[in-house]
């Protein structure tokens, strides 16, 4: 399992419908992640530069796209972007991996 960040804005209709019918929209976002075989693990409202963060765990990059398409296609939502995320752990590994190859990059020579 992979987590993602995922980030958006409502549309206005959308902050329309909110502000006269509230309700939790973790619950629709749970129910897409898990039937995509993931897990929502935090649902976030926010003010700034988005309306809401999230953070989820979907079984690969497939699940996390086909959930990012489904998300823009209903017409709610702009702006939603996606940031895979990996563990302190696949940091070590990564890192080390670099060290094994840093040395086949040479910077551009120029003129």
């Amino acid at each position: 399992m992979q987590f993602y960040l995922c980030q958006g804005n409502y549309t206005q209709d959308a902050i329309k419908n909110l502000v006269a019918h509230p309700e939790d929209r973790s619950k629709a976002v749970a129910k897409m992640c898990e039937d995509l075989g993931g897990k929502l693990h935090h649902f976030f409202m926010s003010f700034g530069e988005h309306d809401f963060t999230v953070v989820i765990e979907l079984p690969d990059d497939d699940a996390a796209a086909a959930l990012a398409m489904g998300t823009s296609a209903v017409g709610h939502v702009s702006g939603f972007k996606t940031t895979k995320l990996i563990t302190p752990q696949q940091a070590v590994a990564a890192m080390a991996r670099g060290a094994k190859v840093q040395g086949s990059l040479k910077p551009p020579k120029g003129k």
